[in-house]
């Protein structure tokens, strides 16, 4: 009966066109209330103990500031530069180099939609110019934008470590292959299509090009190494590399690329001054700007942007981990454990429902917000037989990129839509056929497990574990 009403009245709130962190918490409430011998002193104890128990949810907020401090500043250009400078002489290479650089980008922001803002908003005017039909430059922007939470650092990956205190690093090194599979995947399909649609190649630039592109692309690009190989050389926690990825993005779009901020129109070397003199003329006017960064307007902007997004993804963690909370104490992922385990369902089988389940959920719920409900259930279930909890994680996380391309909540619709001026049924149609391959590489992702577990496996065994 509890578990019953508890859906039902989530099911009531949403349908009411209530936002989906007000119908978690107000379903939740209302299940203790009246239909739980829960104390109701537990209500404001869990959502307190929700965020200041989970440490590694103190890596959201840090990754979203650097996220938007990269996405206001030059740092997209740069990295499309340097991906066009690799592969823009392939036939569809304008659309691979766009994939590249959402790669990279996913590397150094953790978010799909921010992905897909700063690289979309760049190359799919950029595609069409070069002779690329706007459907196609919108479908592959949208769908490699879902990289965001697959490739790490990944939210929604910190989201999963938190719901089933499962580890965050291992999570992230379990995204890194998959991440670049799916990107090779889309590559290959790009050319294959570049092929029949007869779209021509870019002229090659050049080794000379590729230097200095990548030199351009180097403040971003250390992100990755600053983040990634703290967390993999065990230096780090994925927290404490957030924190630290959070001033390094301020420090490069502020005093690096100096694209916002009081530096903004201070060139880095003036005519006829020797480089000792400009290097020492910088950092005297570094630490003058310094302090003039607290009153500066578009420093402020990015810092209010970031807190917002932070305050709305934690309200909405706070109340699914209420949700969770009521789950647990009902013991509804126990009870659900024993019956889908009576049903004899072998793994496979039982990893078929969680696709179909987390599949549905994508088309009207949040990330963050299936996975903290959906993992208390099936992270039981899954343990029982015997499938790998990180396999688990990835799997949900591959569902959670094709719930960004679903509607109606599919959020990365919504983004290329306002970048394109498109409706969301042209760009639902734009990625469509994208979408097939996202379904096929889905497959793959949940039938062959090493795709996800090589890495921490082999890195494991590295250090001796």
């Amino acid at each position: 009966m509890t578990t019953g009403a508890l859906f039902a009245l989530l099911l009531i709130c949403m349908l009411l066109g209530m936002p989906i962190a007000l119908a978690l918490g107000l379903s939740s409430i209302a299940t203790i209330l009246f239909f739980s011998n829960d104390s109701l002193a537990s209500i404001a104890l869990k959502l307190f103990e929700s965020l200041s128990e989970h440490y590694t949810l103190l890596a959201i907020p840090f990754f979203i500031l650097s996220s938007a401090f990269l996405s206001t500043g030059g740092v997209a250009k740069r990295i499309i530069r340097f991906a066009l400078s690799l592969v823009g002489h392939i036939r569809g290479g304008i659309a691979m180099a766009s994939v590249m650089a959402c790669m990279i980008f996913a590397a150094v922001s953790g978010s799909s939609p921010a992905t897909v803002a700063a690289i979309g908003s760049i190359v799919i005017v950029g595609m069409v110019k070069a002779g690329y039909p706007e459907s196609f430059a919108a479908g592959v922007i949208t769908n490699a934008g879902t990289l965001g939470i697959l490739i790490p650092p990944s939210i929604v990956m910190l989201v999963y470590a938190a719901a089933t205190e499962v580890s965050a690093a291992r999570m992230f090194m379990a995204g890194f292959i998959p991440g670049l599979l799916m990107g090779l995947i889309l590559m290959i399909a790009i050319y294959i299509a570049a092929r029949i649609k007869n779209i021509p190649a870019q002229p090659w630039a050049g080794f000379g090009e590729v230097v200095s592109s990548g030199g351009a692309a180097f403040g971003g690009l250390m992100l990755i190494f600053i983040v990634l190989g703290s967390i993999y050389g065990g230096v780090a926690s994925p927290t404490e590399a957030a924190a630290v990825s959070a001033v390094y993005a301020f420090a490069v779009a502020v005093f690096g690329y100096r694209d916002i901020g009081p530096m903004k129109s201070v060139p880095w070397k003036k005519d006829g001054e020797t480089l000792g003199a400009a290097v020492s003329r910088n950092i005297g006017q570094m630490m003058l700007a310094l302090p003039k960064c607290i009153t500066d307007k578009e420093v402020n902007k990015v810092l209010l942007d970031a807190s917002k997004v932070s305050i709305m993804l934690l309200f909405i963690i706070a109340n699914a981990m209420l949700f969770a909370h009521v789950l647990t104490t009902e013991r509804i992922p126990h009870h659900l454990a024993e019956l889908i385990v009576s049903w004899g369902l072998p793994p496979w089988g039982f990893l078929v429902v969680v696709n179909i389940l987390l599949l549905a959920a994508g088309n009207f719920m949040e990330p963050s917000a299936i996975l903290l409900i959906m993992a208390p259930i099936l992270f039981p279930i899954a343990l029982k037989l015997g499938i790998d909890p990180i396999h688990l994680g990835i799997i949900m996380v591959v569902n959670m990129e094709i719930g960004m391309l679903t509607p109606p909540v599919g959020l990365n619709l919504f983004v290329t839509a306002g970048i394109t001026g498109h409706s969301i049924g042209w760009v639902i149609k734009a990625a469509l056929p994208w979408l097939m391959l996202l379904l096929l590489f889905l497959i793959i992702i949940t039938y062959v497990p090493q795709v996800s577990l090589f890495l921490p496996e082999f890195l494991d065994k590295m250090h001796g574990y």
